[in-house]
């Protein structure tokens, strides 16, 4: 029997694959821990709202903006000049990073209360003391994005050097923390687990932050051994005028904007959310985070792994690998999000109404968001890898534009539709605009590289796959069965699946060589 040999980028994509899928059962434990003990109320709103800008600032200053554009310069320094000018870039960028972040983090502590209650602000809907209490919380959530400040670099140095088993299992141990906070010190009374019963520290939605910032430590010091084992050599300066730093910067500057546009969507969607009935926000909240659970293991994982090797595959100047690696990736794109979205549709209800403890009405509001959000399930994946084909390439310009008409037609759709659809409306505006950007990188790809992706053939197989999987579940979902209805879901969701496969197996055999 022949034996498989699996490419390099399917090996580390199966890794992340597997630690990203451990990670999101954790942030579901966590979830619903929290979801149970707050339900959809207005102090869950007020948590979830607040961590609106401490996550725009991680984004903007060392997660997705510089992480994007720090990796393609680092693998460059670190093919073509060798480990030790790798770390020295590492460390200047770092320390602008981290006296950046501080610098924005007291200006947004000092001015939280004006930033919540503004009418175009976080949560102007929300009564004075709802705002208040956002206020709060976005200031202790600030603690942890400093901590974030550097681990997000950390995790860039690690890939960078062609090591992703730490910066995958930091995630892991960040939602640990948050597990903590949420069942130890936010409860007024000890949870009963088994034979033990866990102290408790009675400081209510307080406590998840504190699990939040608990998290956050754990995740930078998870990474500190694979700074270790690489020789990671600190340099205490930063060096503006250095050609690499300049480099890192002249793609950072259009990254910066890009990323910007896409937080303002949150800012967009929870100013809206802030406006309708008691738990919409935390409704898009956990409609978005479900979304993420197959767009995370599918579109994150496939281009978290290829961004480093990409790069290098520029450097060397591959450019024939370059473009048949970014056609595998479509393929197989298409083949796994387009059924999985229509058979989650259609069998999620009974598993949300047992996870989350809602009521009827509002298991029906976060299936209805959910809904929304998966529609644009394969956009969300494609957008990672189309973006990372151009960051590879040290442009930053095209992702920078691309975002912008991204958000501006999401204000100008969610600010619509949300008056007609409520929360699913937003979630809606959402699917469309990221999944029209996304085939709009993929046309520009197409033309630049003078490529011919191959997407006709696998969009009809994955087409098929999904209306007869997703069919399938929502007959067998339908089914009077006996026994618990979750049950029955989860089985209409197997079963859905693995009819849906048969359609889609040429490209998923893809995966083996990406």
């Amino acid at each position: 029997m022949k034996k498989i040999q699996l490419s390099h980028l399917t090996r580390v994509t199966i890794l992340l694959t597997v630690f990203f899928g451990i990670d999101k059962i954790v942030a579901f434990a966590r979830t619903i821990i929290i979801a149970r003990q707050f339900g959809l109320s207005r102090e869950l709103d007020a948590f979830n709202v607040a961590n609106n800008l401490p996550d725009m600032l991680f984004v903007l200053i060392s997660g997705g903006a510089l992480a994007m554009a720090f990796i393609p310069v680092l693998t460059e320094t670190l093919t073509r000049e060798g480990r030790r000018q790798a770390w020295d870039l590492f460390s200047r960028i770092a320390n602008l990073a981290l006296l950046v972040t501080a610098a924005l983090s007291v200006l947004i502590a000092i001015f939280a209360e004006p930033l919540v209650g503004w009418r175009l602000g976080i949560a102007p809907g929300f009564e004075q003391q709802q705002q208040t209490l956002v206020a709060a919380l976005m200031r202790l959530n600030l603690i942890a994005t400093l901590i974030f400040s550097l681990s997000g670099l950390v995790i860039a140095g690690l890939q960078a050097n062609q090591h992703f088993l730490l910066p995958a299992l930091a995630p892991i141990l960040y939602n640990l923390g948050q597990v903590f906070g949420a069942l130890v010190l936010s409860p007024e009374t000890g949870v009963r687990l088994g034979p033990i019963t866990l102290p408790a520290y009675g400081l209510g939605v307080h406590g998840l932050v504190y699990g939040v910032i608990l998290g956050a430590v754990l995740h930078l010091a998870i990474q500190i051994p694979g700074l270790v084992k690489y020789g990671f050599r600190w340099t205490p300066a930063i060096g503006l005028n250095t050609a690499p730093v300049r480099k890192v910067l002249a793609l950072l500057g259009p990254r910066l904007v890009t990323m910007f546009f896409i937080q303002l969507i949150f800012i967009v969607r929870d100013n809206l959310a802030s406006r309708l009935e008691a738990g919409s926000a935390s409704a898009l909240t956990y409609g978005w985070m479900i979304m993420q659970v197959p767009e995370t293991l599918i579109g994150t994982a496939i281009a978290t792994a290829m961004l480093p090797s990409l790069a290098e595959m520029i450097a060397k100047q591959e450019w024939d690998t370059f473009r048949a690696t970014i056609d595998r990736a479509v393929q197989v794109l298409l083949a796994l999000t387009l059924p999985i979205a229509a058979i989650l549709s259609v069998g999620l209800g009974p598993l949300l109404g047992l996870a989350f403890g809602f009521d009827a009405a509002g298991t029906e509001l976060l299936l209805w968001v959910t809904r929304g959000y998966l529609l644009g399930l394969f956009g969300q994946c494609l957008k990672e890898v189309a973006v990372r084909t151009f960051y590879a390439r040290q442009d930053a310009i095209t992702p920078l534009w691309t975002a912008g008409l991204n958000f501006g037609l999401y204000a100008l759709l969610a600010s619509q539709l949300y008056r007609w659809m409520g929360a699913a409306g937003i979630s809606l505006a959402d699917a469309i605009t990221f999944t029209l950007e996304a085939v709009l990188l993929a046309w520009l790809f197409n033309r630049r590289m003078q490529a011919r992706l191959r997407i006709i053939p696998a969009l009809l197989h994955a087409a098929a796959a999904a209306l007869v999987g997703g069919g399938v579940a929502y007959a067998l979902v339908n089914l009077p069965l006996p026994g618990p209805q979750a049950l029955g879901a989860l089985i209409a969701l197997a079963v859905g699946v693995l009819v849906a496969m048969p359609f889609v197996w040429k490209e998923l055999k893809l995966l083996v060589r990406l």
